[in-house]
């Protein structure tokens, strides 16, 4: 098949009325025709683009699933598939999983597990299949009812509020659906307040209980997005790269299943598309699959996380102005840019090739080229789709949280590229006054680039394309408009996880025999000794953390925890405690990270308050170093 195939039908580019065509002044009406007008327009630059380049081009089949499969592949990414086949006795880490998931989110499992039970009894797989029934009364035996909807959790008093349920103190993660409830109509929220507090489906459950529901509308109609924020949280903000990898996967686990129950609850179908494997390009800057480009790059430039060939042409755009009056909608001439792509294929890698040549709206024809020529797009094959249906969302608000959870599920090279990607729209924006592009322009412009793919041609889609292009254009403005909270860690997903780790830990403490037993008690003799040496927190009295800072000049200290204190206020007092033997670092280059208790590892935003995260995570060591790339 030609590369011509994708989702859109260009003939709706001849829809618009003449006249319009140029006239970029205007009622408000106009300006939207006008700037669908853009969209119709980008996409007939990609068709030329596309009829230009001669070669064959593989268009990426879409494998539509078997009954049951689909369900299957979900349970196995959210890492739930010992709960069935061959190694369903394994479940031990899936009860403790089970046991931190809120009403909305147990409800999506059971309903993957259910499909899933009874396609294997259909086939009559010899697996032994457990009843959804069994699964999760064997973790409410277990414990973990205060997440349960079904049995009403009491609302603590303040005096019990760090006792779990079995009586054992320790810090509370409220998670519990009624505890949400309550804290829902306790909060003083306003409509563009975004609360990480509390399971995004949870809020959805509660507003369709209740008439608030009739919030905003979606829709692309009015151009003013409502200026959402994220209201300020004592115990610091996770940004994505802020925790280690063991705890990421399980974030990843959360908000994959976090969303599916969004999606429930909202009555869309949330379904990840998988693509059938195609033989791809294994060197060379443009149509070559992401990681093995990363890889490629990384051999050249150690740590690099965004493809260099991406990085160089941002630089290139940037460095002529971005003042210039149309850029990214005026396309550069297509055979040029035909000849710069293979002139850059040969001499980019060796530094041979001249930057200086280069026109700025070839540039920026290329930075799409690349992001087109993906052997698979940049949101992915298996999540393209749940992107483009968050336009189907009923609110402003939960299409933004859709957002979020959906760049937390991107593979890390896809969510850097498309993190450096947004951060240059904006940069264009910026310059509006001057280039004329309007965070509308630039999001139609660039939604044909990011969401039509060629292989996604499916008939569903081109009955709605008009609709579709508004909407992923709409899609497309959010993920400028919001970048900035897109890229965080709602704090109910951070909690949760504590909470794993919490119980982990106690499950471990009565379930490792007498190997582990020996093991730890080396381990133990070894940090006694080290403890020996330096005086540790056995010594330091309540209310006072021992921070430790190896890179510094002064490698520990004590220090009193008040109801101001910051993270922010520690580094700096380190960093103040100057001698002049050790390198110093600046203050952008270190931070202060939580290590152990109950979360592998979480590098601090400066505005943490320390008191409140301290009862958070008692048994948290503090550690100063610099973040790692």
């Amino acid at each position: 098949r030609r590369s011509g195939q994708y989702t859109m039908n260009h003939d709706h580019s001849r829809k618009i009325p003449d006249g319009a065509s140029f006239d970029r002044s205007g009622s408000q009406d106009s300006l939207d025709e006008l700037s669908m007008d853009d969209y119709w327009k980008e996409l007939e630059n990609i068709h030329e683009t596309r009829g230009n380049n001669h070669e064959e081009r593989v268009a990426l089949v879409v494998k539509e699933p078997d009954e049951g499969e689909l369900e299957e592949e979900w349970l196995k990414e959210a890492g739930l598939s010992n709960l069935f086949g061959e190694s369903s006795g394994d479940s031990l880490e899936s009860v403790v999983f089970l046991s931190t998931l809120t009403r909305t989110q147990k409800a999506a499992v059971e309903k993957r597990i259910e499909t899933v039970t009874q396609t294997m009894r259909k086939k009559n797989k010899q697996h032994q299949i457990p009843d959804v029934r069994d699964i999760f009364r064997l973790q409410n035996d277990s414990k973990g009812k205060v997440c349960d909807g079904s049995e009403p959790s009491t609302v603590r008093t303040s005096e019990n509020k760090n006792e779990t349920e079995d009586g054992t103190k320790g810090p509370k993660f409220s998670l519990g659906t009624d505890e949400q409830k309550s804290l829902l109509e306790d909060m003083p929220s306003s409509d563009t307040d975004i609360n990480l507090e509390i399971s995004f489906a949870e809020q959805a459950a509660n507003l369709k209980d209740s008439s608030v529901g009739k919030m905003y509308k979606g829709g692309g109609g009015d151009t003013l997005l409502p200026n959402f924020r994220l209201p300020k949280d004592k115990t610091g903000t996770t940004k994505i790269g802020d925790l280690a990898p063991q705890d990421m996967k399980k974030v990843y686990s959360l908000a994959l299943i976090e969303l599916t129950a969004l999606y429930d609850i909202l009555g869309t179908e949330f379904k990840q598309q998988k693509a059938v494997k195609i033989k791809t390009k294994d060197s060379g800057l443009f149509g070559v699959p992401l990681s093995l480009l990363l890889e490629q790059d990384q051999k050249k430039v150690p740590g690099t996380k965004i493809p260099l060939i991406f990085q160089k042409l941002i630089a290139q755009i940037e460095e002529t102005t971005l003042e210039t009056e149309g850029l990214l909608r005026i396309p550069g001439v297509a055979t040029r840019v035909k000849g710069l792509c293979q002139e850059l294929e040969a001499k980019f890698y060796e530094g041979t090739f001249n930057w200086e040549n280069v026109k700025q709206h070839d540039a920026a024809s290329l930075l799409k080229l690349f992001i087109r020529e993906l052997p698979q797009p940049l949101l992915t094959v298996e999540y393209l789709k749940a992107f483009q249906d968050v336009q189907n969302l009923p609110t402003r608000k939960q299409q933004l949280q859709a957002l979020n959870l959906l760049v937390i599920l991107l593979p890390e090279a896809n969510r850097d590229t498309l993190k450096v990607l947004l951060e240059f729209l904006q940069r264009v924006i910026d310059h509006r006054d001057k280039n004329k592009m309007t965070l509308k322009n630039v999001a139609m412009v660039m939604a044909p680039n990011l969401f039509t793919f060629h292989g996604f041609g499916s008939k569903a889609i081109e009955q709605s394309e008009f609709v579709m292009a508004a909407g992923t254009a709409n899609v497309m403005r959010f993920m400028i408009q919001y970048q900035k909270l897109l890229w965080t860690i709602p704090k109910f997903i951070v909690n949760q996880v504590r909470k794993q780790n919490t119980e982990s830990q106690k499950k471990e403490k009565k379930d490792k025999a007498m190997k582990k037993l020996l093991k730890k008690m080396a381990y133990d003799r070894e940090k006694h000794e080290k403890q020996e040496k330096t005086p540790n927190d056995t010594d330091v009295p309540q209310g006072v953390i021992r921070v430790q800072a190896p890179h510094l000049s002064k490698v520990s200290m004590a220090i009193q925890l008040t109801e101001e204190l910051k993270a922010g206020d520690i580094v700096a007092r380190f960093l103040s405690q100057k001698s002049g033997n050790v390198q110093t670092l600046k203050k952008e280059e270190v931070f202060l990270y939580e290590i152990g208790g109950n979360i592998g590892e979480r590098c601090l935003d400066d505005d943490t308050y320390m008191k409140d995260l301290y009862q958070l995570n008692p048994n948290a060591e503090w550690v100063i170093k610099p973040k790692q790339s």
